[in-house]
């Protein structure tokens, strides 16, 4: 069976071997995760979100498991990007399986500047912008909660990456979702992905603190698979589905209700392998449930 699908973009399209891709934030650079399965299995890898410069994130605890998910607040620890560039990208097989950067800024000018600095590299076949974090120079408006500052992100990374997919990840913390995507469409985003994770929190009875150092974090995993099924839908021309992934069979509901592809985030954390299993596996899932031709059940939710 033929799982290849293509993310049509107004600019450029993205093609994968198959629809199993990797969350950012939840495989490292991928170069982790190597002894656990075959790179090159998957359809795409979503690299840990890239800044200009290295940060060193939050302070711990960080990540704490809640029912049926998980919240963090790892604060986008990462290399930077020159780091990325120049010693992690040369080792992962990106001409085999798409690598995906996944970048976030402070400022309209930071996120451009990253995306002219990726698109020098061959090996980066699309960019998925974070518009889940603060405009520092609007007061800590976070880009992704107001549609006329994500489209100015997305404007500015289309201009600066001419050669590359520019995918928008959207988050759900918004009143209406639909719009979102409709405002970074019209400003030349070439796909979304749905979705980033929701606000939440813990507290620990026993101490009467919270949980987390940072005191809030992002919630993913099982818990919000409703949520993301959701959004997904109501976002119709939805490419990317992402939130509660585990098994072939959640990969294939999101492709039920519009998605083009998947993103496995939380279910790495459970066990290590779990993206390159979903993706052996979703062969066999589809005979099960009669599926011959992905693009023709894409979006066949029935609604009758």
């Amino acid at each position: 069976m033929d799982l290849s699908v293509t993310l049509k973009g107004q600019t450029h399209d993205l093609t994968l071997k198959n629809p199993v891709l990797t969350a950012s934030g939840t495989f490292g650079y991928g170069l982790e995760f190597a002894t656990y399965g075959d790179l090159s299995a998957l359809g795409g890898m979503v690299v840990k979100g890239l800044s200009l410069l290295p940060r060193q994130g939050n302070a711990t605890p960080r990540i704490v498991e809640t029912t049926a998910g998980m919240l963090n607040a790892v604060g986008l620890q990462n290399d930077g990007v020159e780091n990325f560039c120049n010693t992690k990208l040369p080792r992962l097989p990106w001409q085999e399986t798409a690598v995906i950067a996944n970048i976030y800024a402070g400022s309209v000018d930071e996120f451009a500047e990253l995306a002219a600095r990726l698109n020098e590299e061959e090996g980066v076949a699309a960019l998925e912008v974070n518009v889940s974090c603060p405009n520092v120079k609007e007061g800590g408006v976070l880009f992704g909660q107001d549609p006329v500052l994500a489209a100015q992100v997305t404007a500015a990374v289309r201009r600066a990456a001419p050669g590359k997919h520019v995918m928008i990840k959207l988050s759900p913390n918004v009143t209406d979702i639909a719009l979102m995507a409709r405002s970074v469409e019209d400003a030349g985003a070439d796909s979304v992905s749905c979705i980033n994770t929701l606000f939440g929190m813990s507290v620990d009875l026993h101490s009467r603190k919270p949980s987390l150092a940072n005191v809030v974090g992002g919630l993913s995993g099982p818990a919000i698979k409703p949520v993301a099924l959701r959004c997904v839908w109501q976002v119709a021309r939805a490419v990317n589905g992402i939130g509660g992934i585990v098994t072939a069979e959640d990969a294939l509901e999101f492709l039920l209700v519009g998605a083009s592809a998947v993103q496995v985030g939380t279910g790495n954390f459970m066990r290590p392998d779990c993206a390159f299993a979903l993706a052996e596996e979703l062969p066999a899932a589809c005979e099960r449930l009669g599926i011959e031709d992905l693009d023709a059940f894409r979006g066949s939710l029935n609604l009758d």
